[in-house]
């Protein structure tokens, strides 16, 4: 599935509207010198550019700076059609007056044309270009009309073929730079895709850890306020409560001071209840009521879910359903979610033909949020399309103490 620029055409679009299309001025600069080399060998003095004089009727010659030179103006938008322009001018004269069409002009005209064509042009339509104007290079090349550089004065066969050897050198070597600005573009792409990856993955790893903050301090708040309880009742082991209750101060505290830098200056400070699987009957009406109908199947026991598991199931569901009401298109979604006592599993689909796999908007965290979601309890995140259509995402997350080292390092 495209995304837009993912082209070597398309890329270079986003680039020249950016700029301005600084490109449109070589191209008209080229039409014009083109169209003036082909003028003095038509009216001037064609010794000036080793030319041979060009006969034919005047209208002819009047219009051959147009017909032969003015098209390389196309050579970047549409170089296939500049490519037998010039040669349907060529034939034109060859046709109507026998001409020798040697000199710095044509080898000009020429020689920009087979490499704009080579460099413009996708492969299947360069060759098309160059099978479909064979016959004129031909015949024109074993008369000995056509003299470019290595060919001039041989006619025959060995005419055709270095007439032809050279323009299908200056091709390749057209295809060539455009393959180079194809490799140098993706690889630009692919590092701008790398970065972007790492800063989706970086917020949502913050936003796991502040919500990690916002559990912890509540246990721990949990833990000082019972503690002091304990200890105001008079019961015995008040040393033992006491030092429960500092320690559990002393780490709340520490929680605070280093997890709390995390927070947007935004984001509310107080202790409000994380979202989990309770809340998703909410999310399903709000995403429906935004254009998306949503069937949700949830199975198992949900009471004994750990909090940080509670939360990153709402979370990875509500980013799969964003994705599907953005991208999806016409759709519907189904939501299943299975809660067992050795993991949680997750299963978002839609029906949508647009394309769910599309990068989040900006500021969202889109499948690389999901997979550090994921990979926060060791467990596994895929997503792509469907089979019969659609877009599927499904995650698995393990209910166990551990996850892999680092995950939020």
């Amino acid at each position: 599935m495209a995304w837009p620029g993912d082209t070597f055409e398309g890329m270079q679009a986003v680039r020249r509207s950016a700029t301005g299309d600084p490109g449109v001025i070589t191209d008209v600069g080229m039409g014009i010198a083109a169209a003036g080399l082909i003028a003095i060998a038509a009216w001037g003095s064609p010794r000036l550019i080793g030319a041979t004089a060009i006969a034919g009727p005047s209208w002819l010659l009047a219009l051959l700076p147009l017909l032969v030179g003015a098209p390389l103006v196309l050579r970047r938008r549409a170089p296939l059609l500049m490519w037998l322009a010039i040669w349907a001018g060529i034939a034109l004269l060859s046709l109507l007056a026998d001409n020798s069409l040697r000199g710095l002009a044509f080898m000009f005209v020429l020689f920009a044309a087979a490499y704009s064509l080579g460099a413009h042009a996708t492969l299947p339509r360069a060759v098309a270009g160059l099978v479909l104007t064979a016959p004129v290079v031909a015949v024109i090349s074993h008369r000995g009309e056509l003299g470019l550089a290595f060919a001039q004065g041989h006619g025959g066969q060995s005419g055709v073929a270095l007439s032809f050897l050279q323009l299908v050198a200056f091709l390749l070597a057209g295809v060539l730079v455009r393959a180079r600005g194809q490799a140098v573009s993706m690889a630009a792409r692919s590092a701008a895709l790398q970065r972007q990856a790492e800063q989706a993955t970086a917020v949502e790893r913050a936003r796991i850890a502040r919500e990690m903050h916002d559990i912890v301090a509540h246990h721990l708040s949990v833990i000082v306020l019972q503690a002091a309880g304990a200890r105001a009742s008079g019961r015995p082991a008040e040393a033992t409560l006491e030092k429960i209750e500092n320690s559990a101060r002393q780490a709340l505290g520490e929680t605070r001071r280093l997890l709390g830098v995390l927070r947007d200056p935004d984001e509310g400070t107080g202790f409000a209840p994380q979202p989990g699987i309770g809340d998703l009957d909410a999310l399903a009406a709000s995403v429906q009521a935004a254009g998306l109908p949503v069937n949700l199947v949830i199975s198992g026991d949900r009471a004994p879910l750990p909090a940080a598991v509670n939360v990153s199931v709402y979370r990875i569901v509500q980013e799969a359903l964003t994705n599907a009401l953005k991208h999806a298109g016409p759709a519907r979604a189904d939501v299943a979610i299975g809660c067992a006592a050795e993991a949680v599993t997750i299963e978002v689909t839609d029906d949508g033909t647009g394309e769910p796999g599309q990068p989040a908007a900006v500021g969202g965290h889109g499948l690389a949020g999901m997979r550090e979601r994921a990979a926060v309890f060791g467990g596994e995140l895929t997503a792509g399309p469907r089979p019969g259509g659609g877009y599927a995402v499904r995650a698995r997350l393990p209910l166990g103490d551990g996850h892999p080292s680092g995950a939020l390092s």
